[in-house]
Formats: structure tokens, C-alpha cells, sequence
């Protein structure tokens, strides 16, 4: 039997497969997520984020590991927005067009300001394959890591469940949805920067996220 013929035992009539690891993490998705998703919502949303991630990935041995993650966590947004999984803290979403650079900056430097106060997504509205590599040295200078980080497709589930959707020269591609905060930050695309370009407008997002996380830990008091 080939990885093509490979059905989900729980799932949709003559579900194929295309990669063995895809059935395995949809029987573990749908482990986790019992109660709240049937096994057939499991499957779309890992197939879902397959396809999504296959189209721009570059180095195929990492895929796996990325589908993994980024079918948990929109299952997770999701779970949050049915009300299945408490909304603690507040959700932010960093959002610009290649999730490669300066949402994935925000995100990574929000997530090592708050800690565990805020929960960080990013998303891009038209991803690219890999992180920008001038972005990764210059979080790397300040003593951050972002190389388990990857550029994820903007979705809907995550932008449900956020509290503050924060864009950076994404235009019109981001719903709008009521009861959210709407920020957008003019920044620089790290894409054509030098290195010390790219320094610059990280410090720039280091401002922002600080002022964002002091109007966050306000509404908090």
C-alpha cells in the first residue's frame, strides 16, 4: 500500500493520503481536540494546512514538522473562538505580506517582552518560503532565536480569535471583524534592506511592541 491509498480509519469516505505523517497527525489532532472537533474537521483543517505550507516550502524535510504545528494552532484559534478553549490573555496578530520579516520580528519580540501574558500569532497574506536571513541574524544580535519560525498563510480562524490584529503593508487582505483592535504600522519591507536597514526597523517594531504591550498590560490591571 502506498502513502496515496492511505485512508483515515475515523474519516471522510476514500480520504487519500498524500504523505504518510499527514494520517498520523490527524489521528493525533483528533486525539487532542476530542470533544470539540469531529474527526472529519481534523482532517480538512491538516489537509487544509498542508496544501497551504507545500506551496511555497523550499526545503521539504521540514514540512512535516510545520503542517504539525500550524493545523494545531488553527485548531487551537478555532477551539478558542467556539469558546471551547479559555481566552486568558490577550491574542495579537501580526500580520504583513510575506510573514518573512517584520510581522515574524513583531511577533518574536512581543512573545520575549510578554512571556506568557500575551499570545502571539503571525500570519502572512501572501507567504513566502522561508524567513528573510538578514531578519534572523539581526533578531539573533539581540539575543533571539527565530529559526523554528516560518512564514504561515493568513486564515480566518486565526484572525477570529485575536484580540488586536496588528497589519504591516498587507493592504485589504486582512478581514475585518467587529469587537477587534485594528492597528497598522508603517514600516520598511526588511525584503530589499541592507543588514543595518533591517537593525533599524526592528528597533522600530521593538518601540511599537513596547507601546502595544503597555496599553495590553493596562486594559489588564
Amino acid at each position: 500500500m502506498t502513502d496515496l491509498d492511505i485512508a483515515g480509519r475515523r474519516g471522510l469516505p476514500g480520504l487519500a493520503y498524500p504523505e504518510r505523517y499527514l494520517h498520523e497527525l490527524a489521528v493525533e489532532l483528533t486525539h487532542r481536540f476530542a470533544g470539540t472537533f469531529s474527526a472529519e474537521t481534523v482532517e480538512r483543517y491538516v489537509l487544509e494546512s498542508y496544501t497551504a505550507l507545500l506551496r511555497t516550502a523550499t526545503v521539504k524535510a521540514h514540512l512535516a514538522n510545520r503542517v504539525a504545528r500550524f493545523a494545531g494552532d488553527r485548531l487551537a484559534a478555532l477551539a478558542q473562538v467556539e469558546g471551547a478553549i479559555a481566552h486568558d490573555v490577550p491574542e495579537v496578530l501580526f500580520v504583513c505580506e510575506q510573514n518573512a520579516g517584520r510581522s515574524q520580528m513583531a511577533a518574536v519580540l512581543m512573545h520575549d517582552l510578554a512571556g506568557d501574558r500575551v499570545h502571539v500569532r503571525s500570519a502572512g497574506s501572501t507567504p513566502a518560503g522561508d524567513l528573510n536571513p538578514a531578519v534572523v541574524v539581526a533578531l539573533r544580535e539581540i539575543g533571539l532565536d527565530a529559526s523554528r519560525e516560518f512564514p504561515k498563510p493568513l486564515t480566518d480562524d486565526v484572525v477570529r480569535a485575536a484580540d488586536v490584529v496588528v497589519t504591516m503593508g498587507c493592504g485589504d487582505a486582512c478581514p475585518v471583524y467587529p469587537g477587534k483592535r485594528y492597528l497598522d504600522w508603517q514600516l520598511d519591507d526588511p525584503e530589499l534592506l541592507s543588514l543595518d536597514e533591517v537593525r533599524r526597523v526592528r528597533d522600530e517594531i521593538r518601540t511599537h511592541v513596547d507601546e502595544l504591550l503597555a496599553g495590553l498590560t493596562v486594559t489588564l490591571a
